[in-house]
């Protein structure tokens, strides 16, 4: 039996390369009320909660709604998507040997359902066994309810699922403190911004490659590191 028990991912930026289409989505919408919107500001605002950066928006002299704007740039970037999925190197075929191997998955992403499921349509049936959306909690990344939220969905349908046996994987600021926040073990993959190491998680550069095997070892190390305290 495999260390990790389950595995919680992060979908922009982790599973599907949308970054771009956030920023874009966000550039057309500035510059419909007159306003400039570069590459910097589209970075400043990946991993976190939507509302957050429908007020950055708005300061930014979008005179819509926060939920106005969240609609219309979830419409945007899901139009993109269902053109083409932009796949992460190495996700899909990670997520594909945890479904094999019987180990659950949940999505936990600060994008919203229609945008997510999407993506979960686009894997085989079954990949994932919860969505947790941003508009499903309160707080958003950085806070920890929604990595909590998806542990008590798995820990509810699965008897042997501890905090130390569950990944969650990340590639943002926000989502590395929301996941290490909720106390379970966590790994960033940063890509479109840095995310600095820390002491408690690790950092791959990538998921090319990755295996069960590679999960395993960050449990192992997640439970020495605890004994050793």
């Amino acid at each position: 039996m495999s260390e990790v028990r389950a595995v919680l991912w992060d979908m922009d930026g982790t599973i599907v390369d949308t970054e771009p289409y956030w920023i874009d989505a966000e550039r057309q919408l500035v510059e419909q009320f007159g306003g400039t919107w570069t590459e910097e500001d589209g970075l400043k605002l990946v991993g976190n909660a939507l509302p957050k950066s429908a007020e950055y928006l708005q300061a930014h002299g979008v005179k819509m709604e926060v939920r106005e704007i969240i609609d219309w740039l979830t419409h945007r970037v899901s139009a993109h998507v269902a053109v083409e999925v932009p796949w992460r190197p190495g996700a899909r075929e990670l997520l594909a040997e945890l479904y094999q191997a019987g180990v659950p998955c949940a999505m936990v992403t600060m994008s919203e359902g229609p945008l997510a499921r999407i993506i979960a349509a686009a894997l085989p049936n079954g990949t994932f066994e919860f969505l947790v959306t941003g508009e499903q909690v309160t707080k958003g990344k950085p806070d920890p309810e929604p990595y909590n939220t998806a542990f008590e969905l798995l820990s509810e349908a699965h008897d042997e699922i501890t905090k130390d046996t569950v990944v969650a994987i990340e590639d943002s600021v926000p989502g590395v403190a929301s996941a290490v926040a909720s106390g379970v073990v966590t790994v960033s993959v940063p890509h479109h911004v840095p995310v600095p190491a820390g002491d408690t998680w690790s950092t791959w550069d990538t998921l090319d490659g990755k295996t069960i095997a590679d999960l395993d070892e960050l449990v192992r190390s997640r439970a020495g590191l605890v004994a050793s305290e």
